[in-house]
């Protein structure tokens, strides 16, 4: 006799504004428990300390995540010059105190234009980053440093919202792989001074600019009075809308949904990364090459 899956079929992206004090994966679990979704995934972590949006794919929208990972992020940090902590964040011990420099907001702005465009981080320790198949921040845990490569991220804006000696308010819209704790540390450091977040919020995970997100209460709050979760659901391809839709017939519908190859008209914006739907909506996500190939990458089961 076969198991029985848990939970239910419910496919779509949730926008949750992920509160202070819990991991994204005890967000996502609470979000996953709620809809009682049989599959759930998330587009890139929050740690403990950070609210804001962390996209939550439920069912079959789970498929999409990984491509979603590239995203550019804006976030609203705060961070309190003078004191280093082990995790560059409030969260950890203090390890060091510095002068607070005597800075205008003219002075500050100069130098946080030092820190935009390509610029070179490395990594902390305190992060999920693996070496030998364990995250650095076990080894941090343990008292071990390890070295570690600087890596290239883009900071497409950097900006200055409030200076009050000793806290420095800013905004970051950054690509992937940017680490705010680092970036607060480094810019202090530019200051003749350290520092560490006390605050930090994500407001957009790209491409949901503009779009409204909802709060576990929100949530849990319209399951117990028999609510409509579903309008708290964006569509599957809501991350990827981007990308190209190419549409099939039933006969290529068949091939696609076996992971079959089959050939479709092309036209030079459609090549690359595309958006499959078939008679009833989407299917799936596909290859398409320059000689009209299509290759399925990802099928739906709806």
């Amino acid at each position: 006799m076969s198991r029985r899956k848990r939970g239910r079929d419910i496919h779509g992206i949730v926008l949750l504004d992920k509160p202070v004090g819990i991991s994204s994966n005890r967000a996502l679990q609470k979000v996953r428990g709620i809809f009682q979704a049989r599959k759930a995934g998330h587009t890139g972590s929050l740690d403990p300390f950070a609210t804001g949006m962390l996209p939550i794919c439920l069912g079959e929208a789970s498929k999409t995540a990984a491509f979603m990972l590239e995203a550019g992020k804006h976030y609203h940090a705060t961070a309190r010059v003078g004191i280093a902590t082990t995790t560059g964040d409030v969260e950890g011990e203090v390890i060091q105190t510095c002068p607070v420099p005597d800075l205008d907001s003219d002075k500050l702005a100069h130098i946080l234009k030092q820190f935009t465009g390509e610029i070179k981080q490395v990594p902390p320790m305190y992060s999920a980053l693996k070496h030998k198949g364990k995250p650095l921040y076990e080894y941090a845990r343990a008292g071990i440093e390890i070295e570690r490569p600087a890596r290239t991220v883009t900071i497409h804006q950097l900006e200055l919202l409030e200076w009050q000696a000793p806290e420095l308010l800013f905004s970051v819209h950054c690509s992937k792989g940017t680490y705010i704790r680092t970036l607060a540390e480094d810019i202090a450091r530019a200051l003749n001074s350290c520092a560490h977040l006390v605050k930090l919020r994500r407001t957009v995970v790209e491409p949901f600019a503009g779009l409204p997100m909802v709060t576990l209460e929100q949530l849990q709050q319209a399951r117990d009075n028999d609510g409509d979760l579903q309008e708290f659901l964006l569509a599957i391809d809501a991350g990827l809308l981007a990308w190209p839709r190419i549409d099939v017939d039933s006969f290529q519908l068949e091939k696609f949904q076996h992971g079959n190859n089959f050939s479709v008209a092309v036209d030079e914006y459609s090549i690359g990364e595309v958006r499959i739907y078939g008679p009833q909506g989407l299917v799936g996500l596909a290859e398409l090459s320059s000689d009209g190939t299509l290759q399925p990458v990802r099928v739906f089961n709806l």
